[in-house]
């Protein structure tokens, strides 16, 4: 809508805040990201590590990656301790996104993680008011 994202598009970019901003940063995984998701317009990084952007994923296929993320972020969460929350964040030391996150703690990576999550969910309510808007207008 107005020339922004589809639903469909921000849940693909929320699978990629997860691979980023949690298992790169939190975690400090080096695995590849989930293919699906859909990242930065910033070169290099747009189509990076593993991204594949001419994919073009169902909604349920979304929604099972979605939950397994919610999931083990919320297994991580029931063990996390206020140490590990202020202890900086593992990033590994390499030339993959996100490149400013090195030096950050791991909470404020986290808090990335929960404001991408509330922004977006912000612009898909809005956008489904506008829908509900012209539909009943």
């Amino acid at each position: 809508m107005n020339d922004e994202w589809s639903a469909l598009q921000t849940m693909r970019h929320l699978v990629f805040v997860h691979d980023s901003w949690f298992r790169r940063c939190c975690l400090g995984s080096t695995e590849l990201f989930t293919p699906m998701g859909i990242g930065t317009t910033a070169e290099p990084y747009r189509g990076a590590h593993g991204l594949d952007l001419s994919l073009d994923p169902a909604l349920d296929e979304i929604v099972s990656v979605r939950d397994a993320q919610a999931a083990e972020l919320e297994a991580w969460l029931d063990e996390a301790t206020a140490v590990q929350l202020a202890a900086q964040a593992p990033v590994p030391d390499d030339d993959v996104w996100p490149p400013y996150a090195r030096g950050r703690l791991v909470r404020q990576c986290l808090g990335t993680v929960f404001n991408e999550t509330f922004e977006h969910l912000g612009f898909c309510v809005r956008d489904l008011d506008l829908i509900e808007a012209q539909d009943a207008g």
